[in-house]
């Protein structure tokens, strides 16, 4: 099996420490995260993923809305500048430990950073990102 994700959420899964919009949101999460942990890839999708299932249909204008779609479009060009591979619908990631090594340390000197512009938990991921990930759940 793999697990559905949007370009941002990539970023995102790199900060995770168990908060969330939601308590069935987080609880999808942490199911998320176990299965990214036990070695499941990652197929990137547009629009609602795996993640935001919990969250649909009552945040479909969150889902959906221009900000989000914008974070994607960022994400997808820095994270696939970074790994120099084409990060769009379709393509296949694995999500092992020399990845996310990979992606935190960029993510930590700011190189895909811009994806996050505007996000409301950008503060929580900065304080993450700050105390080298620690209470990360994938990875």
């Amino acid at each position: 099996m793999t697990v559905r994700l949007r370009p941002h959420h990539l970023l995102c899964m790199l900060t995770f420490v168990g908060k969330g919009y939601t308590p069935d949101f987080v609880e999808n999460y942490h199911a998320i995260a176990a299965r990214l942990n036990a070695g499941e890839s990652i197929v990137i999708v547009e629009g609602p993923d795996d993640l935001c299932q919990p969250l649909t249909p009552a945040l479909d204008a969150h889902c959906f809305g221009e900000s989000v779609n914008g974070r994607d479009q960022r994400a997808a060009q820095a994270v696939s500048a970074l790994l120099h591979i084409p990060v769009q619908p379709g393509a296949e990631i694995i999500p092992d430990a020399a990845l996310l090594a990979r992606l935190r340390k960029a993510f930590s000197h700011g190189d895909v950073r811009n994806a996050c512009e505007g996000c409301e938990w950008s503060g929580l991921c900065d304080g993450v990102a700050l105390g080298d990930y620690a209470g990360a759940v994938i990875g």
